[in-house]
């Protein structure tokens, strides 16, 4: 039972013109005394709740009843913006990650009752500020059938709605936009283990790249390399085979070829699993290449780890631009994605405005930069005495995708100093005894 206030002695309730007639000081004074008896009864409140019943607060604690559900295991599609996240999987010192969130509105809207029940599993574990487009999860959701019933087309069409139930809940930068229900001949099927080909995509402007280059230098990927040189060598975590098979490695146009610096490019790498910080490694590389700072053939030289035995020091890509495109798996084959008609809508309406907001950005930016550049070309001009536009032309829009200092001179990759070779890495983790470790994820 909440306490009620001390007993005050009763007052007459002051007329207008009593307070109209009243000192100014006595006036205040009784305004201060109001507004602490004020805060006095908002803080017995605040201590005793909202003063709901005891039914409704009884209702409230009442645990959803999980041993009455049907559950349906299901792949289900994510997508994310992760700029603004410390990355996809849960951080014990932080609340800002993809699983966060996705954890909290599953366990909020009772569609699992916890994670480690859930069977989950992830297709790949992106890094701080990545993002997906095609990230998958399998899982088990409660469903409105009994497994003998979830084989039937009727069953999928009258299904829970996950995904707008989902997106009712998440921040409005991570989206569910389908899922595809598993057969119950495969009740182990994971989004890890089960994936086939994951395909990855990062975004750079033209700028002054060499794009040809570039290319030639994507052609030395493709196929089966040690990949040791370029990826960032996690042999604490267990890991000391650093062989994987590239399938593609392209760079294309984003909306067509053209000259102008802010042309969109995008490498994309597909292969069947990855190396931590594999793609931005092999970005990092590719960027000096295009800037002409290395011949495309180093990335040939980085991959022949008998002639080069320790891998140099130099900088990897930013992580925004990273995307997890799309992740494919067989069961594509005898199943379809579901995709809910309306609440498709309803995200690409959502898309659309973040689109807005950041083209609208981006715009003024670029308006500013052609503005200030006739002032540059002016000044230019007055001190030359001749107009050379391209010559004269600042183009730095990539400088800031390699991370690090970059040196005023430039020292070739195969000169630099190198990092430690990966047996000694395996010989020093071996003497702290963390070769035990749980090998990485891919």
């Amino acid at each position: 039972m909440a306490k009620l206030p001390p007993k005050s002695r009763k007052t007459k309730t002051s007329t207008r013109e009593e307070l109209l007639n009243m000192d100014k000081n006595d006036l205040i004074d009784k305004i201060l005394q109001i507004e602490a008896h004020n805060a006095q009864l908002k803080n017995i409140i605040s201590k005793n709740g909202s003063g709901e019943s005891k039914y409704e607060t009884e209702d409230k604690k009442r645990k959803f009843d999980f041993t009455k559900c049907h559950f349906r295991r299901v792949l289900l599609r994510i997508i994310y913006f992760g700029w603004d996240y410390q990355g996809l999987a849960v951080q014990e010192d932080s609340t800002q990650t993809i699983e966060h969130h996705l954890f909290h509105a599953l366990i909020k809207s009772c569609l699992i009752e916890k994670r480690e029940t859930s069977q989950y599993h992830r297709c790949g574990r992106t890094d701080k500020g990545v993002s997906a487009f095609g990230q998958v999860i399998s899982i088990s959701l409660r469903s409105k059938h009994p497994p003998d019933q979830q084989h039937l087309p009727a069953s999928i069409s009258s299904e829970m709605q996950y995904c707008k139930i989902l997106n009712r809940l998440l921040p409005k930068e991570i989206r569910a936009v389908a899922w595809m229900p598993i057969p119950d001949d495969k009740p182990e099927y994971s989004a890890r283990f089960e994936c086939t080909k994951r395909q990855y995509k990062y975004y750079f402007p033209r700028s002054s790249l060499n794009i040809d280059a570039m290319r030639i230098a994507c052609g030395h990927l493709v196929g089966s390399h040690d990949f040791r040189h370029l990826c960032k060598m996690d042999v604490g975590n267990g890991v000391t085979e650093f062989t994987r098979e590239i399938f593609k490695a392209e760079v294309l146009s984003v909306d067509g070829e053209n000259e102008e610096p802010t042309a969109m490019f995008y490498l994309l790498v597909e292969g069947n699993a990855f190396l931590w910080h594999q793609i931005r490694c092999i970005m990092g590389v590719l960027l000096l290449v295009g800037r002409g700072d290395e011949s495309p053939d180093v990335v040939k030289e980085l991959l022949d780890v008998e002639k080069v035995a320790r891998k140099p020091q130099y900088n990897m890509a930013l992580d925004l631009p990273l995307n997890l495109f799309h992740a494919s798996y067989d069961l594509e084959n005898i199943q379809k994605w579901v995709f809910e008609r309306d609440e498709l809508k309803t995200v690409i309406a959502q898309l659309q405005n973040e689109w807005t907001m950041h083209s609208i950005k981006s715009t003024m930016v670029k308006e500013s930069i052609r503005e200030l550049e006739k002032e540059y070309s002016k000044l230019s001009a007055s001190e030359t005495g001749a107009v050379n536009e391209e010559s004269d032309r600042v183009i730095e829009y990539t400088k800031c995708l390699l991370q690090g200092i970059q040196p005023r001179v430039y020292t070739p990759l195969l000169k630099r100093e190198t990092c430690s070779s990966l047996e000694e890495r395996i010989e020093y983790y071996r003497k702290k005894r963390k070769l035990d470790g749980p090998i990485e994820e891919n």
